[in-house]
This record gives structure tokens, sequence and C-alpha cells, in this order.
């Protein structure tokens, strides 16, 4: 039947009682599968992660401006790690610096969660925020 039509006869389930087979033009079945992955690898969404840099003493207008910014990117989609750098003698502000990370966290409640709380390394104390659904 497949050699009077033309097509192919393709096995799609062997190990079946009887076997299944089906009559379709193969490269036609390859072409539309092809189709179908590239779509799905289409849908996949890159997660991207921007950074924001402060400092432990980081003025009030300077903390809002990179508020904004940090709202902006979390509205995008993409997550937001939130650094405060200890330069030289400011290590001894550690108590300061997971204060603005927290104030920073709270005030991004209803755009992101946070994902990790306040955790330093080295001179770099960091938080990572993840957008809501």
């Amino acid at each position: 039947m497949a050699d009077s039509l033309n097509l192919d006869l393709v096995e799609i389930s062997p190990t079946a009682n009887p076997p299944v087979c089906k009559i379709i033009d193969y490269q036609k079945f390859l072409y539309e599968q092809k189709k179908k992955q590239k779509e799905m690898k289409a849908k996949n969404v890159k997660i991207v992660v921007k950074e924001i840099r402060l400092g432990p003493q980081t003025d009030e207008h300077d903390f809002n401006f990179k508020l904004k910014h940090a709202i902006r990117f979390l509205q995008e989609g993409n997550k937001v790690k939130v650094e405060v750098f200890f330069r030289g003698r400011t290590i001894i502000y550690k108590d300061q610096g997971e204060t603005q990370l927290l104030k920073f966290a709270e005030a991004l409640l209803e755009y992101g969660k946070p994902e990790m709380l306040p955790k330093l390394e080295g001179k770099k104390m960091m938080m990572i925020i993840a957008p809501k659904k």
C-alpha cells in the first residue's frame, strides 16, 4: 500500500502485539519534528542575572536610583544580584552592609522575592532576588 501511494511504511511501536505501523511521508515527518523542536527551544526562557552594586554607606538618593533599576530588571523577568562591596577598612561595617541588602529586598517585595539571604564572600556581601511570576 505504501509503494502504491509513494509514501513510506514506518514502524511506530515494534513491541506491541501486533506491531503498529504508519504510512507517512518520512521526510515530511522528520521536517515537522525538527520544526517542533525549534519552537520548543524558542519558547525556553534564558535566565539573565543583572548585578547592582552598593556600598555599606550608600546615600538615600543613590539607593533609590539603583532600586528603580532593580525594579525594571525584575519586571523584564531577570534575576537581580545585589552586592555590597567593602573597600579597604569598610569591612568593619558588615552590619551596615547587611542592613542595606535587607532594606533593598524589603523595597522589592512586590516585584520579587529573595532567593538567597545576604551572604559574605571575601569583600562582597551578596543577595539574589528572583522575579515574581
